[in-house]
């Protein structure tokens, strides 16, 4: 297991705890390899996936009320793909989650991450945890929804994307933000969420353990037992709502694993359950339809 010294993450109650030592020359690296600043550790050796084979571009969405960009990664070969619908960070869609994309794209899918947060900034680029907060704040639940939604039509638009083997997955916020696309949208075969909020706390939507009634395809969830953000109790709930709802979801707790383990950027990746979680979430987008 790779170790680093503890990273930063936002509590469920909003909270920003273990801030990170941010040096002039960390700030600089995260800049140069456009990270978001406010999570980067000097010390990462980042995951850097190339272009070979792929499409790889900034597109443009039409929105509800304008149009937003949005990271887009596929395989360069014709024919119809399938596609996951990638949620970002609590960073925005920064350098590591256009990587995801294009290891998504390296796996065979049509990988699209939209800025969620473009009307109220960019988090990624500062190191102000009230500036991130604040722009998180003023991303509302129900215009992600919208969003999400005016996403799907642009995939659905386009000629390489099969929307029958349709995915999602999401991190940290996009985690919790995978939850509520699974239980919004039919569109979804399966979705992963990696370590996302489950119950209120400083986001502004609903919490996904209050909408399990609702879910519409099988989701595996991601999380480590030391995320100080999300407690045990929180996934155990989940795991009871889940049972009671009658929902067959699955729920993995890595042991040594922190809040962040997949983002090689940061001083809480954990390369080997990082390793086992990519593993798992390619295997069970197979399993239900979406490979």
């Amino acid at each position: 297991m790779l170790t680093r010294s503890r990273a930063p993450h936002i509590r469920a109650d909003g909270n920003w705890v273990a801030e990170p030592e941010l040096t002039r020359r960390t700030i600089a690296l995260a800049l140069a390899g456009g990270y978001a600043v406010a999570a980067y550790s000097a010390d990462a050796e980042p995951i850097t996936t190339d272009t070979q084979g792929l499409v790889a571009e900034t597109v443009e969405i039409q929105a509800a009320d304008r149009k937003i960009p949005g990271y887009l990664a596929r395989p360069a070969g014709k024919g119809k793909h399938p596609v996951v619908f990638v949620n970002s960070e609590i960073f925005g869609v920064h350098e590591w989650v256009k990587d995801i994309c294009r290891r998504l794209a390296k796996a065979g899918y049509v990988a699209l991450a939209p800025d969620l947060f473009v009307r109220a900034g960019d988090p990624s680029k500062t190191t102000d945890f009230k500036v991130i907060m604040d722009i998180v704040k003023a991303t509302p639940g129900d215009q992600v929804t919208s969003d999400t939604k005016a996403s799907l039509a642009f995939l659905a638009a386009q000629p390489y994307a099969d929307m029958k083997r349709l995915g999602v997955t999401g991190f940290c916020w996009g985690g919790g933000a995978t939850w509520l696309c699974c239980e919004r949208f039919g569109e979804f075969k399966a979705g992963v969420a990696w370590y996302g909020p489950l119950k209120a706390g400083a986001y502004p939507r609903t919490p996904p353990i209050d909408l399990v009634k609702d879910l519409k395809c099988p989701v595996l969830g991601l999380y480590g037992a030391l995320d100080k953000g999300i407690s045990q109790k929180d996934v155990e709930d989940m795991r009871a709502a889940l049972k009671a709802a009658g929902k067959n979801d699955e729920i993995i707790v890595y042991p040594n694993a922190d809040h962040g383990f997949l983002a090689d950027y940061r001083s809480s990746y954990n390369a080997d359950a990082a390793k086992d979680g990519w593993a798992k979430m390619l295997a069970f987008f197979k399993a239900n339809g979406v490979a």
